[in-house]
């Protein structure tokens, strides 16, 4: 770990188990800086965010006086129970009740600010907005959104999107699950993470079908027509073919209604120093020379 960071463990009771979050700031304040709560997507976890060498956005942006808390949600990472067989909880859970329960508790921590930064991966960034529309309380607490490589809908056609997510996401993941009750990513290598059988399967209907909460039928997208939304920046990458496609983010960002937003695309025509793919756009090396840099003056920018 490097010595100009502290990283900690946070727990939160959470149903019959806890929540994690990783906690990080630099040694020397003298008061807690500018909290941004940041949000993995699907089979994945927190540590897209850091490492305990202390590389990530949210190390880098610790570095530069920000208090960072990073969510694990319920089952994934550090949070217990993890997923298994029994395992029920979706992502209406993390809409509806983790990231408002988060946000309660870091307000708490931080007495003298009443707003919090949120900024989210891939699906992350979807149960982001979904929390936002839905919540006044959130929008009047939530001091901006942003997010990487971000979409709810997934239009794109090309063989790898048929092999990525038709083949694998729709329909192989589904039968494994039927098996063992939940998507076991480390058996085949793929993502950082579990998926539980609620959260993949309602992953399937959103991408392709309406905005709607599978619990209790509330319609997000209408909510989203209305809300009073932050100021967004949706951040999408070149390479990024499937899961994030420039042209699915745009698609979303349409579909939010935002009033200010902006949307960057990182790529060496843009100036950049690589044409980013899904993930690379937080864990490549290059990207705290490169687009972390207007990161972390967009948010000084916000909290000045």
């Amino acid at each position: 770990m490097t010595t100009d960071i502290q990283q900690d463990s946070l727990f939160i009771p959470y149903r019959n188990g806890q929540l994690h979050l990783r906690h990080i700031r630099h040694t020397t304040p003298t008061a807690l800086g500018v909290p941004i709560l940041m949000l993995h997507g699907a089979m994945s976890n927190g540590r897209v965010f850091y490492s305990d060498s202390g590389r990530g956005l949210g190390c880098f942006l610790a570095k530069a006086g920000f208090d960072i808390y990073v969510m694990d949600t319920a089952g994934r990472g550090l949070s217990e129970p993890k997923i298994h067989r029994d395992f029920t909880l979706g992502q209406g859970e993390v809409i509806r009740e983790q990231l408002p329960l988060v946000q309660q508790f870091i307000l708490q921590r931080h007495p003298l600010v009443n707003k919090v930064h949120w900024c989210a991966h891939s699906w992350g960034g979807v149960l982001m907005a979904s929390s936002l529309a839905r919540y006044t309380h959130l929008q009047s607490s939530v001091a901006s959104l942003l997010t990487f490589g971000c979409k709810r809908t997934i239009k794109v056609r090309s063989l790898k999107k048929w092999l990525m997510v038709d083949f694998f996401w729709n329909r192989f993941a589904p039968f494994c699950i039927a098996r063992q009750g939940y998507f076991d990513a480390s058996r085949f290598r793929v993502g950082m993470d579990n998926e539980s059988s609620a959260s993949l399967l309602q992953t399937i209907d959103w991408v392709r079908g309406d905005w709607i909460d599978h619990d209790d039928n509330f319609h997000y997208a209408q909510a989203a027509a209305k809300a009073v939304w932050p100021p967004a920046w949706f951040i999408a990458g070149k390479n990024d073919h499937v899961l994030g496609n420039p042209s699915d983010v745009r698609d979303m960002i349409d579909e939010c209604g935002f009033s200010q937003v902006k949307y960057t695309l990182l790529a060496k025509e843009k100036g950049n120093l690589l044409d980013y793919d899904h993930a690379g756009m937080l864990t490549d090396r290059q990207a705290e020379q490169d687009h972390f840099v207007q990161i972390k003056q967009w948010y000084l920018s916000l909290s000045g």
